[in-house]
């Protein structure tokens, strides 16, 4: 399996998958296209001999990446592509002066949870009701660099 960046060649499958993964909450054609090709947005595929197995979308904004989305099809899950995918966005030169790392999941979603716990996340906030479903989000920050931030504690 190799991470490379995604390219406009790329929306398509990743278009798919958000089908296949998000169902309602998938972004359409048209924001896929934007999350990968887009202004501070770095955006990176996993590939192995079957093509596209995951992919991840970062916003930079000042000195915040916001993890907008990480994805993995589900016979790859829990093999470390998520990881690898994770290690590419906020790995150290590629976060262009960032010194923190956000995100928002589903307090239902025990599985990413458990992920981000490993990955040095922590949860600073938590919006009540965010989801589709009814389910709070979270959000988590990861600390990018060996810098400090601060935040709130929940």
């Amino acid at each position: 399996m190799t991470i490379r960046p995604a390219t406009p060649d790329d929306v398509a499958t990743v278009s798919e998958l958000e089908e296949q993964l998000f169902g309602a909450d998938a972004w359409s054609a048209a924001s896929v296209r934007e999350e990968l090709t887009g202004q501070r947005r770095r955006a990176v595929v996993a590939v192995d001999d079957t093509g596209v197995v995951g992919y991840a979308v970062t916003l930079l904004t000042d000195d915040v990446v916001d993890l907008q989305r990480i994805a993995v099809v589900p016979s790859q899950r829990r093999t470390g592509v998520a990881a690898r995918l994770l290690d590419e966005v906020r790995g150290a030169g590629r976060t262009d002066g960032a010194h923190r790392m956000l995100l928002e999941v589903s307090a239902a979603n025990t599985g990413a949870l458990a992920f981000y716990a490993t990955q040095g996340f922590v949860q600073i906030d938590q919006r009540p009701r965010y989801y589709r479903d009814g389910s709070d989000a979270l959000v988590l920050r990861a600390t990018l660099g060996g810098a400090a931030c601060g935040g709130r504690a929940s």
